[in-house]
């Protein structure tokens, strides 16, 4: 099935292709089925086998996660590179807005955690955070208090990306993470892609582009 309908002619058969590939290299029958599901998502968009054994499921957590985006959680993203790697629903990031530079001057704060606090100050708790780019945005999510309905936790660099993902894991907040300081944009939309598949064809579900017709506390797009 074609995830996206606005898909250009041959992405299907590209997608297959390259899964095909991939599990012909690697075999990753030994993982539970949510976790196998995210392992070959964040591997296809990444081309890096070392995902394999980098990143942290847990099946109940992933299942949460798929329960609150069919629910119409809002979906979070730290950074404009993670929201513009998420194609399948509407994302809200702060990081560009001016708002988002005077609070990071005003409070002495990076931008990544000014924008993650007027995030918060949007959706308030229950919504599902994507961080990608900055590990400051994850460590203002754990002190802020912002109790996520779940969390991917996958920023890449040398300095407290590996700590700041540590930290997340000890939190003991529903979560997905990689142990390295390997991460990324693109692993962290793909990780969320593989969890959004599966919660849009949820009976009833408002994930997806759905999100925001009904109820409460809806997904909004915004300028990234």
């Amino acid at each position: 099935m074609a995830w996206s309908p606005e898909a250009p002619p041959g992405a299907q058969a590209a997608e297959e292709e390259s899964y095909r590939i991939l599990r012909s290299r690697i075999d990753l029958s030994r993982l539970p089925a949510r976790s196998r599901h995210v392992t070959e998502r964040v591997i296809y968009a990444t081309a890096d086998f070392d995902y394999a054994t980098d990143l942290v499921c847990d099946e109940e957590a992933l299942a949460i996660a798929v329960t609150a985006l069919a629910a119409g959680a809002p979906v979070i993203a730290d950074g404009a590179m993670v929201a513009a790697g998420i194609t399948g629903c509407p994302v809200i990031c702060r990081i560009s807005e001016p708002l988002t530079t005077r609070l990071a001057r005003t409070a002495s704060i990076s931008p990544a955690a000014a924008a993650i606090r007027l995030a918060f100050g949007e959706v308030g708790p229950g919504a599902v955070w994507v961080v990608g780019c900055s590990p400051a945005a994850l460590t203002e999510i754990l002190t802020r208090g912002v109790e996520p309905a779940f969390v991917i936790g996958m920023p890449a660099g040398f300095a407290g990306a590996a700590e700041a993902k540590d930290a997340l894991r000890a939190s003991g907040i529903c979560s997905l993470s990689n142990v390295s300081e390997k991460g990324g944009a693109a692993a962290a939309a793909a990780a969320l892609d593989a969890l959004l598949r599966p919660a849009v064809s949820v009976s009833g579900s408002r994930a997806g582009w759905a999100a925001g017709t009904a109820g409460t506390a809806p997904a909004r797009a915004t300028d990234a």
